[in-house]
């Protein structure tokens, strides 16, 4: 009987002779190409249906590529996003901000969290008035039967000033001095009788500092305040006081031409308090609203200046006052006795979409 002579590495499955055991032989030395474990070792799978087959390799799949990382937008519209989000959590005075990024020359600040002055300088009369007077402007106004002289706020660099109605309401033309001296001619953009108030802008204005607007919703009685106006012509005039009371209904007239005198400085825009008219008549049509009284200084001029708090923010715009003098015949018997009011901030920030538009609510 003859007998395979098995020797090794050289032994291959695959073709077997009587018995499945049996197979072919390779010549010694040669090897099956590099690949599987049965490949490797120079046999091939068995044949034999009942024998179980050999493991196999899984087959090998490319690795799906990489996604390209997503570029990060750059230039105005990243910048914006980022001042989006900021102005998303700090509240509405940033977005103000954030429209002036965006190409509109709006608001430049807003919120008691603006800085104005250093907050060791909180207080001081001084250096408010510093930092705050080249944001006050002077307003005449030519009218029909006269003139009107009084004050504005610049809520814009390019020369966007907040007045009162009464100051400006039917005029012809309107002329605006700096607190550096600069004269330019003024355009009614839009007025609101109703919260008397009103929205002019410079002709050829640029870099023009603009009042931080503060809240007046945190105002309280009792806290320090300065008003900036031009009482009697008298350009950049700073007093000091306090708020005396909130809220209180002050009624003025929509009329034009009520009380329009203020430039000869014997009268005043006139309102009502409590029932009682002050400064004059104040004509069949009037409109009440919320004010905020303040014992700080006022006489005529000082109408559409500013009422700023301690750290520096305006929180009213000066609207009315009681001279206990104002219908003697002598200017010289008339002046403040410590009870003026001034327009919310907050009234003037939710109109000034209006105002721009031509119009108030």
């Amino acid at each position: 009987m003859t007998e395979s002579i098995r020797r090794s590495g050289e032994y291959e499955y695959g073709t077997p002779q009587g018995d499945a055991h049996q197979g072919a032989y390779a010549p010694q030395g040669t090897y099956a190409p590099q690949g599987t474990y049965a490949q490797q070792h120079s046999y091939s799978a068995p044949v034999n249906p009942e024998w179980p087959p050999l493991p196999q390799e899984p087959p090998t799949v490319a690795a799906a590529p990489a996604p390209e990382p997503k570029k990060r937008p750059r230039g105005p519209v990243a910048l914006l996003a980022a001042v989006a989000i900021v102005a998303a959590a700090v509240g509405g005075g940033t977005a103000y901000a954030f429209q002036e990024l965006a190409g509109k020359d709006t608001v430049a600040s807003a919120g008691s969290s603006t800085t104005v002055v250093p907050s060791s300088k909180k207080g001081d009369v001084a250096a408010i008035a510093a930092a705050v007077s080249p944001s006050v402007v002077e307003v005449n106004a030519t009218l029909a039967g006269g003139s009107s002289t009084g004050s504005g706020v610049v809520v814009t660099s390019n020369g966007e000033i907040v007045t009162n109605n009464h100051v400006v309401s039917g005029a012809s033309s309107v002329k605006v001095r700096t607190s550096d001296g600069k004269s330019y001619t003024a355009d009614i953009v839009g007025t609101d009788s109703s919260k008397d108030l009103a929205l002019i802008k410079l002709r050829g204005a640029s870099g023009l500092k603009p009042a931080a607007l503060g809240d007046s919703g945190s105002v309280q009685v009792g806290d320090s305040v300065i008003a900036i106006g031009s009482p009697e012509g008298l350009t950049g005039t700073v007093t000091s006081g306090i708020v005396s009371a909130l809220d209180r209904d002050v009624t003025v007239s929509t009329d034009e031409g009520q009380g329009q005198d203020q430039g000869q400085g014997r009268g005043q825009w006139p309102f009502e308090f409590g029932g009682r008219e002050f400064n004059g008549d104040t004509g069949s049509s009037t409109t009440t609203y919320k004010a905020i009284q303040t014992d700080a200084s006022l006489n005529p001029g000082n109408s559409g200046g500013a009422l700023i708090d301690a750290g520096g923010h305006v929180v009213g715009i000066n609207s009315a006052m009681y001279s206990s003098g104002s219908q003697a015949s002598s200017s010289s018997d008339a002046g403040s006795i410590g009870l003026g009011f001034a327009i919310p901030i907050d009234t003037v920030k939710s109109d000034l979409a209006k105002l721009r538009a031509g119009s108030g609510s």
